[in-house]
């Protein structure tokens, strides 16, 4: 390993320009697309306190011809510096870190303008974090447990813009904020927000959104609502749209702080 900032690169992976790698950025190992290549590599950067989780993450990823782990970062104090340099276009974040964890750093990356697709690494199938991180605009999340294929699966799901979160994990998701989300005694400015929002929808867009919010998958909205599936998604990508939000978990959440499911 190498380290640029900080931030440590993997032996024979490019920087980017103007940061030469550690080979002098010449492209050395079987994750870097080469020249001619006609598959464009996936640029992932990847953070995590434990050193051992990157490697097995970068050895998961590197040898791959569509996928390049471009760097690493131990902590998300780092991250900043690390997107600035490696332009990744999947992060692939940890959310406990000693100094500044990956929730943090996550709604800070997602504040900026073109930010890379983040993909939270967590412990835990249902933690409140991990529906802050949602909130935020973070694509989905992984299991650190997530059999290998199924990682490579989700960075290839989130670099092409779709979220990795399956309408089960949703279903999960929305049963856990619920639970653990009291009912409001007075005014409850996030359920106003949300009702101010889906306010501009139109009849069908609210009855997909609502769908949405139950965590049924495209097949089944479309069962239901008398559509096809390509009009389902095309109603999905609009209401992305309208409610200026990153997928449909988002879309579920704020169906979910309405009080409609």
């Amino acid at each position: 390993m190498a380290a640029v900032a900080g931030v440590t690169v993997p032996s024979g992976v490019p920087g980017p320009v103007g940061v030469p790698g550690p080979s002098g950025g010449v492209p050395g190992s079987a994750g870097v697309a080469g020249p001619g290549s006609a598959v464009p590599s996936v640029r992932v950067l990847i953070v995590d306190d434990d050193a051992l989780v990157r490697a097995g993450l970068s050895m998961i990823l590197g040898g791959l011809p569509d996928l390049t782990v471009v760097g690493e970062a131990a902590d998300g104090s780092e991250v900043p510096a690390a997107v600035a340099a490696y332009a990744p276009d999947v992060v692939l974040m940890d959310i406990r870190m000693p100094r500044v964890d990956g929730l943090t750093a996550t709604e800070a990356l997602r504040a900026r303008p073109h930010p890379p697709e983040v993909l939270v690494l967590t412990t835990f199938d249902a933690d409140e974090q991990v529906l802050r991180a949602l909130r935020a605009g973070a694509a989905g999340f992984l299991l650190k447990d997530t059999p290998p294929a199924d990682i490579v699966h989700a960075v290839r799901r989130v670099a092409a813009g779709e979220a990795t979160l399956s309408p089960t994990v949703t279903r999960t998701l929305i049963a856990h904020v619920t639970a653990a989300t009291p009912g409001p005694v007075g005014p409850d400015p996030r359920r106003e927000r949300a009702l101010r929002a889906l306010g501009g929808l139109s009849e069908r867009e609210r009855q997909v959104a609502v769908a949405l919010g139950r965590g049924q998958t495209n097949a089944e909205i479309a069962g239901e609502l008398f559509m096809s599936v390509a009009t389902v998604k095309a109603y999905v990508s609009r209401l992305l749209t309208r409610l200026d939000l990153n997928n449909r978990v988002q879309v579920a959440l704020l169906v979910h702080d309405a009080g409609l499911v």
